[in-house]
């Protein structure tokens, strides 16, 4: 037997109807300006964000010569002091690396450090990333990884970076992209209450209806597409407040919770002329961390800074679901000055470091990052849908005014 829905009479014959759609009216003017006045940036940085989930693979499948190298585990590694040295040589004179990114894949590897410069020079580069093969210490290859001034001759990768987070603005560019994100979290939650169906028709706000006009499927797909993305897109805009407002976004947490003083503020006698003690730290750490493998190193140019290693991949971490940890050695005595990862610290330290992979759908794996790039690929969708809405009734309240007449 077919059954039509009924709307239920006590709540459609309430004194609270019609204030609620009231300020649905005033919720839909904020829906309707916020996302014509900023939805196609919206839909740039939801583009992008896309593509930057599989950044890594995207570069590795464009460039492969940036990525061959030897086979290689932890043991056949040459020491830090030899592969700073190697890089250092095929740097730009006065260029000070700051931080190498360990790169796996297939039993191959490739240490990539990277030479951030505010100098025009050499070849016009604000950063370059130079690769070693770590086994070996022969540098891979070396390119410009962001231009100073000219977006066509980024990197791929660091083209869509820049897009991203600065929309090649610049320092400002990734404050605005902040506020953008602050804006685009109220269109979002305002667009949640114009879905709530006020007369508890569930089904219709959850599925498009089949042979349905061309109206409404466009208004049905703006509708479900934008509720089942909403998690993930509301996880995004919030961890995007991290990067873009990270000095506003770690006041905010403390006032839910304190957050452990990093070691970088804490400046340490000059290290000797040797890094032999801090290399003995760090075979020392990843025994500790046998399966693990060390994927960041960061090393200010500043040797009164700690140096920090990153693992993922840890064993006991596995039940956190974020299974990273990262050490702040004492550059003079090789000392643990603090360790961060979800077992260590306090709830604010945890929301703080779960911020990166969640950005990037790397916490869940390839589930996590399949999730993070389908809702970056439904902001164009939700722009251009709301945007046909939008002229629809333009266009049906054009000729109601022409019939009239």
């Amino acid at each position: 037997m077919n059954r039509t829905y009924t709307p239920d009479k006590t709540l459609l014959n309430s004194t609270s109807l019609p204030r609620l759609k009231v300020r649905r009216k005033l919720w839909l003017q904020v829906h309707l300006w916020l996302g014509l006045g900023l939805g196609l940036f919206l839909a740039i940085i939801g583009l992008t964000g896309s593509v930057l989930v599989f950044w890594h693979e995207l570069d590795e499948a464009i460039n492969p010569g940036l990525y061959q190298a030897s086979n290689y585990s932890h043991l056949s590694r040459k020491s830090l002091d030899e592969l700073i040295a190697a890089a250092s040589l095929a740097a730009p004179k006065g260029w000070v690396s700051a931080s190498l990114d360990a790169l796996h894949e297939n039993g191959n590897a490739v240490f990539g450090f990277y030479y951030p410069e505010p100098n025009l020079t050499p070849e016009q580069a604000e950063s370059l990333t130079i690769a070693l093969d770590p086994s070996t210490a022969e540098v891979v290859s070396r390119r410009v990884f962001y231009h100073a001034w000219n977006p066509l001759k980024n990197s791929l990768v660091g083209f869509f970076f820049k897009l991203h987070y600065a929309l090649f603005l610049g320092e400002i560019g990734v404050t605005i992209v902040g506020i953008f994100a602050v804006l685009f979290f109220v269109s979002t939650m305002s667009g949640l209450i114009l879905w709530w169906p006020l007369t508890g028709n569930w089904k219709r706000v959850l599925t498009i209806k089949r042979k349905a006009s061309t109206e409404r499927f466009n208004h049905d797909l703006h509708q479900t597409a934008g509720f089942y993305s909403l998690i993930v897109l509301l996880v995004l805009l919030i961890s995007g407040l991290y990067f873009n407002l990270p000095n506003q976004f770690r006041w905010l947490v403390e006032r839910f919770s304190p957050l452990t003083a990093d070691a970088k503020a804490n400046p340490q006698p000059a290290p000797p002329v040797t890094n032999a003690v801090l290399e003995n730290a760090l075979r020392k750490i990843t025994q500790q961390n046998p399966q693990a493998e060390a994927q960041f190193y960061s090393f200010s140019p500043d040797p009164t800074m700690p140096f920090t290693v990153c693992f993922r991949n840890v064993p006991e971490l596995r039940p956190y679901v974020l299974d990273s940890r990262c050490y702040q050695l004492n550059r003079n005595t090789g000392d643990v000055l603090a360790i961060t990862d979800p077992a260590h610290g306090s709830v604010g330290d945890v929301v703080m470091q779960w911020q990166w992979p969640l950005h990037s759908g790397q916490a869940f794996g390839w589930t996590g990052r399949i999730l993070v790039c389908i809702a970056g690929l439904i902001c164009p969708l939700l722009f251009v849908t709301g945007v046909i809405r939008w002229l629809q009734k333009r266009w049906a309240k054009q000729h109601r005014l022409a019939v009239r007449l």
